[in-house]
C-alpha cells in the first residue's frame, strides 16, 4: 500500500512505498484525490487534519468514541471552524466498547 507522508522536516523515507509530499500540502492530496484507486487514509494527525479541513479535502471521518472521560484535553476541532452537516453513514462497536462512528460531509 502507498503510503504519503506530508512533513517539513523529513527528506528521506525508509519505508517501504513511500512518497513524500513537500511543498503545498492541500495541492498535493487534492491532486490524489483525482487519481483512480483506494481512498486515502490519515490516522491521528490533528494539524494536517485542520489544513485538510480548511480546503474542504475531508470527505469522511471516523470517530473512534472509547468510554473514558478525561475531564480536559486538545479538542477535536480548533476555535473556528464553520459549522458542518454530517451523516451517519455506519456505527460500529468493538470491545471493550469502543464506538466507531463514521460520518460523511453533506456537500
Amino acid at each position: 500500500m502507498a503510503k504519503y507522508v506530508a512533513s517539513t522536516t523529513l527528506k528521506d523515507l525508509e519505508w517501504e512505498n513511500s512518497h513524500l509530499i513537500e511543498g503545498d500540502v492541500p495541492e498535493a492530496v487534492a491532486k490524489l484525490k483525482q487519481q483512480p484507486g483506494q481512498d486515502l487514509v490519515m490516522y491521528g494527525c490533528h494539524g494536517l487534519m485542520h489544513i485538510l479541513l480548511e480546503h474542504d479535502l475531508i470527505d469522511e471521518y471516523r470517530l473512534w468514541v472509547y468510554p473514558v472521560v478525561l475531564g480536559k484535553g486538545r479538542s477535536f476541532f480548533k476555535d473556528g471552524v464553520e459549522r458542518m452537516a454530517l451523516d451517519l453513514v455506519d456505527t460500529t462497536v468493538i470491545p471493550p466498547g469502543v464506538a466507531i462512528l463514521t460520518y460523511q460531509s453533506q456537500r
